[in-house]
């Protein structure tokens, strides 16, 4: 049995963690499933929006223990799998939204970050729990770190302590909390406006925003300017905000 499901519409893929039974725990199968249905989303040009949610109070507790117990001895570790997937999300050349209506913990926490936007419950609760079990967020420090204000990372990480959502979004974990019954009214509103957006020029503002481009920069930023300016897209867009349309890419609205 599956343990995501998959629903496409409009140009937005929507992959739902779907193992309620241990909490959306990171497990092999969960993750080696999430992981091919990452790909296939990335290389669909027909996908638009990559929207991660779940089912269950519980966004993901984090890795499976039972299954990083019995693997230690043999070094393969489920591990390896999570650092795959959160490379995924980050280089996925499509918008990645992370809808959370329920707590996150360890590496759930990290595939959070990884994501492009989030919208929380305020309700929810994360807590990077590791240190508590003799552990370290070692391998979701690559999405986590970059989105945290330094103190608040540095307390959280050593204590494991438990926080909210609002605090979450106040941090910069997240983009935004709100009420639990307005989650999908936030993930409408991101992929109504991302959908807008240029496929190719969507990819390359999701590359430009990981490389942080720095003054130093300016001349190549200005030959990537101008390519982009030349290109079927920039001409396509340019003529539709001249004629008052929408440009081709943007699909038709449904009834």
């Amino acid at each position: 049995m599956s343990l995501i499901r998959l629903d496409h519409a409009r140009g937005i893929t929507t992959i739902t963690l779907d193992s309620p039974h241990n909490r959306n725990a990171l497990s092999t199968q969960l993750m080696r499933e999430l992981l091919a249905a990452l790909d296939d989303a990335g290389s669909d040009p027909d996908v638009r929006v990559v929207v991660l949610d779940h089912t269950g109070p519980v966004f993901s507790s984090g890795a499976d223990l039972s299954e990083t117990a019995a693997a230690a001895s043999t070094g393969d570790m489920p591990a390896n799998i999570l650092g795959d997937i959160l490379a995924a999300v980050v280089s996925c050349p499509k918008p990645v939204i992370a809808a959370v209506r329920g707590s996150a913990r360890a590496g759930g926490v990290g595939l959070i970050a990884a994501a492009d936007l989030a919208v929380c419950a305020e309700t929810a609760t994360f807590a990077f729990s590791e240190v508590r079990i003799g552990v370290i967020p070692a391998l979701i420090s690559a999405t986590v770190l970059p989105r945290l204000a330094p103190r608040a990372a540095a307390e959280l990480y050593l204590t494991g302590e438990i926080f909210d959502g609002t605090r979450a979004a106040g941090i910069g974990l997240v983009s935004t909390a709100v009420t639990v019954e307005k989650v999908d009214t936030v993930v409408r509103s991101w992929c109504s406006s991302l959908v807008r957006g240029a496929p190719n020029a969507v990819a390359a503002t999701k590359r430009l925003l990981s490389q942080k481009p720095a003054i130093a920069d300016i001349d190549d930023l200005a030959v990537l300017s101008l390519e982009f300016f030349g290109s079927a897209e920039g001409r396509e867009g340019v003529a539709a905000f001249t004629e008052k349309r929408d440009p081709s890419w943007v699909p038709p609205a449904t009834g």
